[in-house]
C-alpha cells in the first residue's frame, strides 16, 4: 500500500512539474525613484515553453499596474498600456526600458536600490488556462545602467 501511495504521489509530481516550469523569468528589475514620483518601470526577460500571453500584472508596490509599450510614431516616441503580450514558444520577450515594460503607478512609497518589489504576472496558456507567477525583482538605481544584456 505505502508503495503504490509513493507511486502516485511521483506520478502526480511528473505531471504537475511541467505545468509549473512553463514560463521563466530572468534579469528582473525595477527602476528606483525620488521622493514625490508616483511611477516607474519593472523590466525582465520572459520565456514560455509553449505560446502563452502576458495579460495582467499586479504588485502591492503601485495601486495600478499595467503592461506598456513604448515606440516610435510620427517621429515621437510615445507610451500606451496594451491588453496583453504575447510570448512565443520558446523565444525571450524582452521588457526593458524604450520597449514593452510592465509600468507601476501610484507607488506609494519611495523605491531605492537594494529594496526588491513583488511583482505578480498573469499569463494565459495556449490552453486558456490562466496562471500567475511572482517576481521578486530589486530595484536599481535611478541613474543605473539598465542590467538587461545587449541584443
Amino acid at each position: 500500500m505505502t508503495t503504490r501511495i509513493s507511486f502516485l504521489g511521483l506520478l502526480l509530481a511528473l505531471i504537475t512539474a511541467p505545468a509549473l516550469a512553463q514560463v521563466t523569468v530572468t534579469d528582473a528589475w525595477v527602476r528606483g525613484t525620488v521622493p514625490g514620483q508616483k511611477a516607474t518601470g519593472a523590466f525582465m526577460s520572459i520565456t514560455s515553453a509553449t505560446d502563452a500571453t502576458l495579460v495582467s500584472a499586479s504588485s502591492p508596490a503601485a495601486k495600478v499596474v499595467e503592461i506598456h509599450e513604448m515606440a516610435m510614431d510620427g517621429g515621437v516616441m510615445k507610451m500606451r498600456a496594451v491588453d496583453k503580450l504575447s510570448l512565443p514558444a520558446g523565444k525571450p520577450v524582452q521588457l526593458k526600458p524604450g520597449s514593452y515594460h510592465v509600468m507601476l503607478m501610484g507607488i506609494t512609497e519611495p523605491l531605492a536600490e537594494g529594496q526588491t518589489v513583488p511583482v505578480t504576472l498573469t499569463f494565459v496558456g495556449k490552453d486558456g488556462k490562466k496562471t500567475t507567477q511572482e517576481v521578486k525583482a530589486p530595484v536599481k538605481a535611478l541613474t543605473a545602467a539598465t542590467g538587461m544584456p545587449k541584443r
